[in-house]
């Protein structure tokens, strides 16, 4: 016997599909279950465990780490240990937070698994027994009633059934299912009781081929993307610079000793050594904003992806919709007003069930002030597969009323005087809620022995307050909306028109027979597609990935899941399941989604701090590889000794850490890292600032006359000061007067100038100079920050950084 889709019994009697299942009425014996689960394996979700050390240690293997390790090791051989403890805490930094982050990406695999966790009653050997939903397997007989979790993939036997499938499909309307139709692992059972077949079993049901796409979706990052990218422009110029100080090095018969430490030095200098760090707490800093916006980040590193976004896409129920059925329309028949169709409709409604149905025409009634009284009401009889409807006797006036709910065609049939000019304003009615995408409940009332329609009820699935503010403001900044959902063409079309994604809304099956050409020329010129399964979301998602967009993805069910793992900001919604919190980026703690507008702003405010600390190191490490290599062909020795060097990174990369404080403001468009334009603007930059420290060398050398030792203190203390005032150059892209910095920035910038313009003064680990030469650098570094600055904007603009 071989698992075959659900969906394909669907065309199959039940004679057959119990042939196909080798089971019969009296269900499975002992020996064909033992069978089964050798060769299906028992009904929950398999998960192969990882060695958690190894994992760990994992975390130090790579292009980023390896170059980290050889640092280490070159500056252990150097003896120079202060910078190897340094590099090495920063690299386990880096790999303690990347754990911590996967550990809990894997927590939407356990959710998964506990929803499998329940029991169901089984028929075995002619006998019911109550048994964990682990244990059952494919051509199990077993009954389903209210309330109940449906444990696998079933054939309704015997009854009906009411299924509220909205988290596993995206389907806002209960699922009617009579014998012969299929339900679903995973989704509910809101009304009725029924026999059902076992299809499927584990990650052969629809709901185990979802988990399978969450633990199979990951995005690209991009954040270790850049961070090579970055890395690798950097390596090349401190080893194009190494290899020639080392042949020119040769030349002159230095010591190896001192040539291999000049090439330590350049490899400080260039490999951005704290890049991990400063992009985790800039990211955190972002998160910590969010989480006081009521935004709680789960994976870091979509805090800086979210910022380059430019495609958002939307599932429907439960995200733009409410995932609560509402009446929206109210049209009275014949003698009837719209006040006593609602109390009919309402008397024949029971509070205390779950039926979604009854639920919606209860909270309209009260919304409309009718006020609630049963005790009139003399009998009640639910909904049932048989009748297909519901019935509810009052009394009125002494007299026994009869109230019929029900579908439109069942309840007209059971009506006296609908004539043809009714029949047809009645299917108008009906057919005009339909194309709206709404369901339509007729009531009808019998009573001294003939049965008139009193009128229409239309039900839906409303958007959200604030939906329509939402994705105006979207389209606002850049990035197109696209409606996903599980739910009907109609439905799909009119929600997403109210809300303003538009109306050019396509079946799922028009979008999978294409080509991927086709696929992605359809996703960028249609506003969203219905009818879509979860793997078509997951799909859709990589699909635009693959094609140089970066997406956000909303969604509340199951079914979202795997796109909300795949999507670069997956966003889970206020009363989202767990499973799609625990596979979601950002979960939204407050109802409504306007806080999806708070993290595209916050990445964007997050991006701009990266970009600063980016183009900061690379003009950095621009000049530091210039000064060094003609210093060393001038001076025919290391500008900066192993210990200034220290100092240095110190002063670079850890004081400026202070960036991820500081105050940015948000674009009007999806950012991009264009890191080649970014590079060649940072280059000239470190050019301007070389010139800037060999101008204060030639000074240093032939007016104040210091030592070479002196001198160094001299290079140490300009590439210093020029740290500190270029990042309030860069942070800015237009003039550096144009905003302030915030003050913390401010404050490690002044504290920084002055603990190292003391430390120049009064020496004690590097040889004092006099206090005129360090007041003199700094008037130099001052005055050069305005004609830098001119040439900065100039050039951003060029390259429109």
């Amino acid at each position: 016997m071989e698992a075959i889709n659900a969906s394909e019994y669907k065309t199959i009697s039940e004679e057959e599909i119990m042939r196909k299942l080798e089971t019969c009425e009296g269900g499975l014996h002992t020996e064909a279950v033992n069978d089964r689960i050798g060769q299906f394996g028992y009904n929950e979700i398999q998960e192969v465990k990882k060695n958690p050390v190894l994992e760990f240690l994992k975390r130090y293997w790579g292009p980023m780490p390896w170059l980290l390790e050889i640092s280490i090791v070159l500056t252990l051989i150097l003896k120079h240990y202060t910078e190897s403890i340094i590099i090495f805490s920063l690299l386990t930094i880096n790999a303690v937070i990347g754990y911590l982050q996967s550990r809990n990406s894997n927590k939407a695999v356990q959710m998964l698994k506990k929803k499998l966790e329940i029991k169901v009653q089984v028929l075995r050997d002619k006998k019911w027994s109550l048994l964990n939903a682990r244990e059952i397997v494919p051509g199990d007989i077993i009954t389903l009633k209210l309330g109940d979790v449906v444990p696998a993939d079933a054939c309704l036997y015997s009854g009906g059934l009411s299924v509220d499938q909205s988290a596993l499909t995206g389907e806002s309307m209960p699922f009617e299912a009579m014998p012969s139709d299929i339900i679903y692992s995973g989704s509910i059972v809101k009304r009725g009781e029924s026999k059902c077949i076992v299809l499927n079993t584990g990650v052969n049901t629809y709901f185990g081929k979802t988990v399978e796409l969450v633990k199979v979706a990951k995005p690209k990052s991009k954040q270790e993307e850049l961070m090579l990218t970055i890395v690798k422009y950097m390596m090349y110029l401190g080893i194009a610079a190494s290899i020639i100080v080392s042949v020119y090095g040769i030349y002159l018969h230095k010591d190896i000793l001192f040539i291999l430490s000049f090439i330590v030095i350049f490899l400080i200098g260039a490999i951005p050594v704290a890049l991990p760090a400063v992009l985790t707490i800039v990211q955190a800093a972002g998160a910590m904003e969010l989480s006081r916006k009521g935004v709680l980040v789960t994976k870091l590193d979509c805090i800086e992806d979210a910022a380059s976004i430019d495609m958002f896409c939307f599932d429907k129920t439960g995200t733009i919709t409410q995932n609560l059925l509402s009446v929206v329309d109210c049209v009275p028949f014949g003698n009837y007003r719209k006040d006593k169709l609602i109390r009919l409709a309402a008397q024949a409604s029971k509070e205390e069930g779950m039926d979604l149905i009854d639920s919606a025409i209860i909270a309209y009634a009260k919304e409309c002030g009718y006020t609630f009284n049963y005790e009139n009401r003399t009998q009640f009889i639910p909904f049932s597969p048989e009748a297909k409807r519901t019935e509810a006797v009052i009394l009125e006036y002494g007299e026994e009323i009869r109230i019929l709910k029900g579908a439109v065609p069942t309840i007209m049939s059971l009506c006296d005087g609908v004539d043809g000019i009714m029949t047809e304003t009645i299917n108008q009615t009906d057919a005009s809620f339909s194309e709206k995408g709404y369901r339509s409940i007729a009531v009808a009332v019998a009573a001294a022995g003939r049965t008139h329609f009193a009128g229409l009820l239309a039900i839906a699935d409303p958007p959200r307050e604030d939906s329509s503010r939402m994705i105006s403001k979207i389209r606002s900044l850049g990035i197109k909306p696209i409606m996903i959902t599980g739910d009907s063409t109609p439905i799909a079309k009119e929600i997403a028109e109210k809300v303003g994604i538009g109306n050019r809304i396509l079946r799922a099956c028009e979008f999978k027979e294409r080509s991927r050409e086709e696929q992605l020329k359809l996703i960028r010129e249609n506003d969203g597609f219905a009818e879509v399964y979860p793997e078509d979301k997951y799909q859709i998602v990589k699909l635009l990935q693959e094609n140089g967009h970066m997406v956000g993805m909303t969604g509340d069910g199951v079914n979202d899941s795997p796109a909300l793992k795949q999507a670069e900001l997956g966003t889970a919604v206020c009363e989202a399941t767990d499973v799609a919190r625990a596979s979601a980026s950002i979960i939204l703690t407050q109802p409504g989604l306007g806080e999806i507008i708070d993290a595209v702003d916050v990445s964007r405010k997050t991006y701009q701090r990266m970009l600063t600390w980016v183009i900061n190191k690379i003009t950095k490490v621009v000049e530091v590889v210039i000064l060094f290599t003609i210093g060393f062909f001038w001076l025919q020795d290391s500008l900066v000794s192993l210990l200034g060097m220290s100092l240095l990174v110190f002063a670079n990369d850890f004081v400026t850490m202070s960036i991820a404080t500081d105050r940015v403001k948000s674009t009007e468009s999806p950012n991009e890292w264009n890191l080649r334009n970014i590079t060649a603007s940072s280059i000239f930059l470190g050019i301007l600032f070389a010139l800037e420290d060999l101008l204060i060398i030639w000074i240093g050398t032939y007016l104040f006359r210091l030592s070479f030792e002196q001198l160094q203190t001299v290079v140490l203390l300009a590439l210093v000061f020029n740290t500190q005032f270029r990042m309030l150059i860069v942070r800015e892209r237009k003039h550096f007067w144009s905003s302030r910095p915030s003050a913390y920035l401010l404050a490690i910038n002044i504290a920084a100038i002055i603990a190292f313009a003391l430390l120049g003064v009064f020496g004690g680990i590097l040889p004092a100079v006099n206090i005129g030469v360090v007041l003199s650098i700094l008037g130099i570094v001052l005055f050069c920050v305005p004609v830098i600055d001119v040439m900065k904007y100039y050039l951003f603009r060029c390259f429109h950084v």
